[in-house]
């Protein structure tokens, strides 16, 4: 049965899981599982009842906590770079947030303090008027005086 069905196997565990060693893995438990339990098979179809076995191992292999392994300290990196982007975008965004904070400080009070809580912490009109205990209106209505003047700052700076 494995010299018959072997590359059959090894191709439904690999589609489904993705990972080679782990088709390995699951080929082989496939085998196990078919030689444990040739006795109560019925005898029609060999074929579709091993696929089926092999299917459900991946199955089952997708759903385990097995299959998600610790990353190692190359992928760990790789992933952190993708989580926040390249060396180049980091630069871009933290130039973009000076230049920002620059330009809240040029607003007259309280549209500054609201400015810099808004776009540069990043705080809803909500938390914001909880803090300074003021009604969220009041707050929104700041927000959008704050964007407006910034608007013109922005607009009114000479390229470089």
């Amino acid at each position: 049965m494995i010299d018959t069905y072997d590359k059959l196997v090894f191709s439904i565990c690999y589609k489904l899981t993705g990972d080679y060693f782990a088709a390995e893995d699951l080929m082989q438990e496939t085998f196990l599982s078919a030689y444990q339990k040739y006795e109560s098979f019925d005898g029609n179809n060999e074929k579709a009842w091993i696929c089926r076995i092999a299917t459900n191992k991946s199955i089952d292999y997708l759903r385990s906590a097995s299959h998600r392994n610790i990353p190692t300290e190359d992928v760990f990196f790789e992933q952190a770079v993708e989580e926040r982007g390249s060396p180049e975008e980091i630069c871009i965004e933290e130039e973009v947030k000076n230049t920002l904070r620059q330009q809240c400080e040029r607003l007259k009070p309280p549209y500054d303090e609201i400015a810099r809580a808004y776009y540069l912490e990043e705080r809803s009109p909500k938390e914001i008027a909880m803090k300074q205990g003021k009604n969220v209106k009041t707050i929104q209505t700041q927000i959008y005086r704050a964007r407006q003047m910034l608007k013109k700052f922005y607009g009114k700076e000479e390229p470089e």
